[in-house]
């Protein structure tokens, strides 16, 4: 991209500082150090290569507080920033988890509101972000070789990270997050060596902040889906990408063993490897028009699914070997989705949407058989699922107004409320060591599980009923309509959503 496509085009000099809160360099028009940074950053503009040579120690920018050196300009509405990055000091013993950012920051406080595209040492990156000033550091993880090029793009509050890995043009690769940042802010590049004791080189090429105006026709968007997994403990929350693609995926499953992840799309089963790759298609026989409801037996030999058959068009509850074959049907009726089985293996949890709205919750043995309806009356009681001693059942409903997070023995009894707020509150999953329920809720006046909005999974303790935030993400039905934990209960697998220019490239390439 040529110079005059810049914000700011580049003086014909050579700019070197070692001052924090010093004067322009090239494109950017201030840096300085954030946070604890000795000795003081610096940074050379080389006018003759369009590079920038950045040089910072620096403890690291993640937690609460950053400590990095920043190169930066203010701008404000829709932007691009895209680099070359490289660590040109491989001798010696450089930290794996040095840092070479592009970032979006709202000030220049040390604990800060900020996203980022990050490329580490080791040749992770990631999207990370800071979502309010002074909380914890959160990031969407990609464990791959360093790429060439990167671009992180700001539409509206949605910030999405682009690769080129091999110098492919780039593309978005399921990083996304929701974020707001107010008027004017931070645009620049930055570096972190991760040592407070000694500094770390990172050179910058091919610098391009761009500005995004509206076209006066309106780029045609697209839905891309990504199925992430996320560590849930308390203080540095990571998600990793396992896969990403254009079109709507849903409802993960961990297999028992934790190696593979299922999920539907397109009407089919899919399989992939819990580390990500290509997916490949589960036999179901001749069951066809599948759902977003499965899952695995205790014993993790059998996958009951929710699919029609060509001679009868509605959904019914199915049972196959977990790798895939002939299904059996357990409901007879139509209309049922799975959603759990009991730690024995001999019970399965569906539910029956009624004609009228509404829907409720049933048992059946998962041999097949008589089905017992565990839930009555006119409202909606949805998405059940066993806790791991078999005693509760965790599921949503509406009966004390608004949709909330309840509990009731196996039998259906004795029903009690576990989440309070005003907020609707869905999909409510125990992990398998029985410490934790992860529920979403939307934002305040959605009505139905509706797809694609502004959701929040949360964290429940079933014996406190304390709740905390797990993450933000664009989703709803879809995301994690049936039970997802990983077998150790350290991970959660979920779908988030992002709506993205359909050449699927960002802003200029």
């Amino acid at each position: 991209m040529l110079c005059c496509t810049l914000l700011l085009c580049a003086p014909a000099l050579l700019f070197a500082s070692q001052n924090s809160g010093s004067g322009p360099a090239g494109i950017f028009e201030g840096q300085n150090d954030l946070g604890s940074v000795t000795p003081p950053g610096t940074t050379a503009f080389d006018p003759a290569q369009q590079t920038y040579t950045v040089t910072a120690a620096g403890d690291d920018i993640w937690s609460s507080v950053d400590d990095f050196h920043f190169v930066w300009k203010k701008v404000s509405g829709d932007v691009s920033l895209t680099a070359d990055m490289e660590f040109p000091d491989s001798t010696g013993s450089p930290n794996p988890h040095r840092k070479a950012v592009l970032m979006f920051r709202q000030t220049l406080d040390a604990g800060g509101i900020y996203v980022d595209a990050a490329q580490h040492g080791s040749g992770m990156t990631a999207l990370q972000y800071r979502r309010a000033e002074g909380a914890d550091t959160q990031d969407i993880e990609l464990d791959i070789a360093s790429p060439k090029r990167v671009r992180i793009e700001k539409r509206g509050d949605t910030f999405t990270m682009f690769l080129s890995l091999h110098g492919e043009p780039l593309h978005q690769v399921g990083t996304s997050i929701q974020l707001h940042l107010d008027g004017t802010f931070y645009a620049g590049i930055g570096v972190c060596s991760h040592n407070t004791k000694a500094s770390d080189r990172v050179i910058f090429s091919h610098v391009e902040l761009t500005p995004l105006t509206s076209p006066a026709a309106p780029a045609k968007m697209a839905l891309y889906s990504t199925l992430q997994t996320i560590r849930v403990a308390e203080r540095f929350r990571s998600a990793s990408v396992v896969y990403t693609t254009r079109g709507r995926i849903e409802a993960p499953n961990w297999s028992r063993d934790g190696s593979y992840l299922v999920f539907d799309e397109d009407g089919h089963l899919m399989r992939i490897d819990a580390k990500g790759g290509a997916p490949t298609q589960i036999d179901t026989g001749a069951a066809t028009r599948c759902n977003g409801s499965h899952g695995f037996s205790p014993d993790g030999k059998w996958l009951a699914i929710s699919c029609s058959m060509p001679d009868q068009p509605k959904s019914r509850v199915y049972v196959i070997p977990a790798a895939g074959g002939t299904p059996r049907v357990v409901t007879e009726n139509p209309n049922s989705y799975f959603h759990s089985w009991s730690p024995d293996g001999k019970t399965i949890l569906f539910t029956r949407p009624a004609p009228g709205g509404g829907g409720n919750i049933y048992a059946i043995p998962a041999e097949g058989g008589e089905e017992h309806a565990l839930t009555s009356g006119s409202g909606i009681s949805d998405d059940p699922d066993f806790s791991p001693d078999g005693k509760y059942i965790y599921f949503n409903s509406d009966r004390s107004g608004g949709m909330q997070i309840w509990r009731m023995r196996a039998d259906g009894s004795h029903p009690e409320q576990m989440v309070f707020n005003d907020l609707p509150n869905w999909t409510a999953h125990p992990s398998p060591d029985g410490k934790s329920v992860i529920f979403f809720s939307y934002e305040k006046g959605v009505a139905g599980h509706p797809v694609n909005k502004n959701i929040a999974l949360r964290i429940l303790s079933p014996e406190s009923k304390a709740v905390r935030l797990l993450v933000n993400l664009i989703g709803g039905s879809g995301t994690m309509n049936v039970p997802s934990w990983s077998p150790d209960s350290s991970r959660m697998a979920f779908v988030s959503y992002q709506m993205l220019p359909e050449d699927d490239r960002g802003s200029s390439e």
